[in-house]
């Protein structure tokens, strides 16, 4: 159930943002800066959040993201009636904490279920996101007329969905962890840099996260650049949103009978076929068919990451392990959504998704590279 409100938060976020903050700014280049913000945001409290899960445990941590997801609506919905970009920033940022700390729901359901249902529990909640597919962007069409001033009632329904997590929180009861609310030491950084599988794992789901975080944010301004209608591109999010929690109800299945690596290959084939369609056309179905790859790649490099580092460690070192993962995952995607903008304005939407290339090329290089290890120990 949080999964699936903080998944809603986040689609509307990533549907709306970007727009009223191309309204507000003078300089369009600058557009996507408040969703560069949620990630910075995300970023700079993932890890904190790790540790802080590790000595309060997890159900804490999750009602610490909740009010920040409280205040950040507070912050966007003055930012919108009152036209101070800057605010708008500064609460996309504050969502970004939100976000992240529930990111670690996905780890939290691998720690409460045996090993050989980690897959399947990661993708099952996972695909508590088709819930914020379905509400996240549609909420936002509902919404953004309720005041005088565009997209004001999006961010107050945002509130109102805080304070319902608020009350699901309140009845989530998650064990702590077994090492009894201590810290976990930070001479275990070695050993997780030094782990192949974890990193081929980290590799996996940061270049998987931000590819799409790149190509999303890009696309409602793309869109709208080629004189889509605010519609089309809420639904063009909101199918996109669906492949990226959809197959979840597949994926662990998938990852079990096919192995990990294989999934997550596929996942950057998929996203290359993102790449291959924004760059022949921008038709309504190039941009719906692209983006809906796109969530689909996601799901497979993502939750295939997520089941190999889970898989990686335990104890102490998980905490660290995961908090690494996580400020990588969202200080690459900082980096991602920022660039998105400038690029779109300076080489235009074909020459910008080319640029997703050779990040795919070395994901695939890191999940081929045993077996092609082994390929050459049997050819020997």
């Amino acid at each position: 159930m949080l999964a699936a409100l903080s998944a809603t938060t986040a689609v509307a976020l990533v549907t709306v943002n970007s727009i009223v903050g191309l309204a507000l700014v003078s300089d369009p280049r600058w557009a996507t800066l408040p969703i560069t913000a949620y990630v910075v945001g995300s970023a700079l409290s993932t890890f904190a959040a790790s540790l802080f899960m590790a000595r309060f445990g997890r159900t804490a941590g999750f009602r610490l993201g909740i009010a920040a997801s409280l205040l950040g609506s507070v912050c966007c919905g003055v930012a919108a009636q009152y036209a101070q970009f800057w605010l708008l920033c500064v609460g996309a940022a504050i969502f970004g904490a939100y976000v992240s700390t529930l990111a670690y729901a996905r780890f939290a359901a691998s720690e409460i279920v045996p090993d050989a249902y980690r897959s399947r529990a990661i993708a099952w909640v996972m695909s508590a996101g088709i819930v914020g597919a379905l509400l996240g962007a549609q909420s936002t069409r509902w919404t953004k007329d309720l005041t005088d001033h565009a997209f004001v009632g999006t961010y107050a329904s945002l509130a109102v969905l805080a304070v319902v997590s608020f009350g699901v929180c309140a009845v989530l009861d998650l064990p702590k962890s077994d090492e009894g609310g201590r810290l976990p030491q930070l001479r275990h950084v070695a050993s997780i840099a030094a782990n192949p599988q974890g990193r081929t794992a980290t590799i996996s789901s940061v270049v998987g996260y931000a590819v799409m975080v790149f190509l999303m944010t890009a696309t409602p301004i793309a869109m709208s650049h080629h004189h889509h209608h605010y519609d089309d591109t809420a639904l063009v999010i909101q199918w996109h949103v669906l492949g990226m929690y959809a197959p979840s109800f597949v994926t662990g299945a998938l990852i079990r009978r096919l192995g990990v690596r294989q999934v997550m290959f596929g996942g950057v084939v998929l996203m290359l076929g993102c790449v291959v369609l924004n760059f022949t056309g921008t038709s309504f179905l190039h941009f719906w068919s692209a983006l809906l790859l796109l969530g689909v790649g996601w799901n497979f490099m993502f939750i295939g990451g997520t089941t190999m580092l889970s898989e990686a460690f335990d104890g102490e070192a998980r905490f660290l392990a995961q908090g690494t993962n996580e400020v990588l995952v969202f200080g690459a995607n900082a980096v991602a959504s920022g660039a998105a903008g400038y690029l779109l304005h300076r080489v235009g939407w074909q020459w910008t998704n080319l640029v997703a290339l050779p990040f795919l090329a070395v994901a695939s290089g890191f999940i081929l590279q045993r077996r092609t290890a082994v390929l050459h120990i049997v050819r020997r």
